[in-house]
Order: structure tokens, then C-alpha cells, then sequence
């Protein structure tokens, strides 16, 4: 047997391999001018699906402020239809007495004679102002409506229609002020109150949010 044979009991050892690094064993510094083996580096944190712009900022149910100004919508509305059928019902008497007054006209002599047109332009004026209070509540409960899923849309149309409510409840509170009397302040207080509610609801941030947020 010769002593190259790896079988011959009597030869020298054989040479064992190196260990593999990084198993307990210290490293070999690197020789000079050959850079260091790099080991398979392990995976890197992920970073977390950045979300959308303003998603943490979405509330999750209409704000405060805004399901009041929904209300004040809702009672505004009421009483626009009340005031509504009111000048309504008045513009049909209106109308009835200026007919009647024609009836009661025979001549030009006659001091009745005139009253009948008069009585109907005035009982057309009613009627408009009926009218135009018919279509500022279905605007108003329009608008409350669409708070749960309107756009900016709805919120500029509902902060110029809740400033021009103030502006008009601020005019009916200065000359209430001027007659002196309790009955002519009180009623355009709440309409001032009201009014400004409306307006800044959608304007401050939780109302901009709600009317920004995305849907689906």
C-alpha cells in the first residue's frame, strides 16, 4: 500500500476541510485588496403600504356639527312650507275679494272700480312669495339630504345658502331691534343662530373632511 492511498491504515490523516464560517468559528480577515465574501443578507424590514393622502384624517360618521345644521335644515324647511301654504292661502283670498269687488262694479263712477286689479296684483305678489318659500325648503331639504353622501357641490351651495340666511336674519333682527318688541328679535335670533351654524359646519375641518372623504 502507499501512503497517497486514502485506504492505507498506516498513512498520515487526512486533511479535514475548513469549516464553513459563521458556524462558530472565527473568520479569516480578508487578504489586502480582496474585498470581504458577502453572506446572503437577510430580507429587509418591508415597509409598511403608505396610505392615501388624509385616510387617518376620514371620519368615519358625519361630525357633530354637521348632523346639527342637517336639522336646523329640516326645521328651516318646515317652517318654509308653513310660511309657504300660508301666503298661499292668502293670495287665494286676496284674489277672491278683488273678484268680488269687480262683481260688485258697475261703472267707471263706481269707487270699487280699480280695486279689482289691484287686488290681483297683489294676490300674484302673494303668490309669489309662496312660492319662492316652496322652493327655499325643498332647496333646504335637498341639501339635508344630500349631507350623507354629497360633494363639494353641496358643501359651497350649502355655506352660500346658510350665509345669505344670515344675512337675511341679521336685516329682520336690526329692525326688530328698532321697534323695541320681544316677538320681533326672538324669531330672528334663531334664524341668525341658525344660519350661522349652517354656514360653518361645512367650512371648519371635520365638515371639509366628511365632504372630501373618497367614496366607493
Amino acid at each position: 500500500m502507499s501512503f497517497g492511498d486514502p485506504n492505507n491504515p498506516y498513512g498520515p490523516p487526512p486533511q479535514q476541510q475548513p469549516p464553513a464560517p459563521g458556524y462558530g468559528y472565527p473568520q479569516q480577515p480578508p487578504a489586502p485588496g480582496i474585498p470581504p465574501q458577502q453572506g446572503y443578507p437577510g430580507y429587509p424590514p418591508q415597509p409598511a403600504y403608505p396610505g392615501y393622502p388624509g385616510v387617518n384624517m376620514v371620519p368615519q360618521s358625519m361630525p357633530g356639527l354637521l348632523v346639527t345644521a342637517r336639522v336646523f335644515l329640516y326645521i328651516i324647511s318646515a317652517v318654509q312650507i308653513l310660511a309657504g301654504l300660508v301666503y298661499l292661502y292668502i293670495a287665494a283670498f286676496v284674489n277672491d275679494v278683488s273678484d268680488a269687488a269687480d262683481s260688485y262694479s258697475s261703472s267707471s263712477d263706481d269707487p270699487f272700480d280699480g280695486i279689482g286689479d289691484i287686488g290681483d296684483a297683489a294676490a300674484g305678489l302673494i303668490a309669489g312669495i309662496g312660492i319662492f318659500a316652496l322652493a327655499l325648503a325643498a332647496l333646504s331639504i335637498t341639501l339635508g339630504v344630500k349631507f350623507g353622501r354629497g360633494g363639494q357641490g353641496v358643501r359651497i351651495t350649502t355655506v352660500i345658502y346658510g350665509a345669505l340666511g344670515t344675512i337675511v336674519g341679521l336685516i329682520f333682527l336690526f329692525v326688530g331691534l328698532d321697534t323695541g318688541m320681544a316677538s320681533a328679535i326672538i324669531f330672528p335670533l334663531l334664524w341668525v343662530v341658525f344660519g350661522a351654524i349652517i354656514t360653518a359646519a361645512p367650512v371648519v375641518s371635520s365638515g371639509t373632511a366628511w365632504f372630501a372623504r373618497p367614496r366607493y
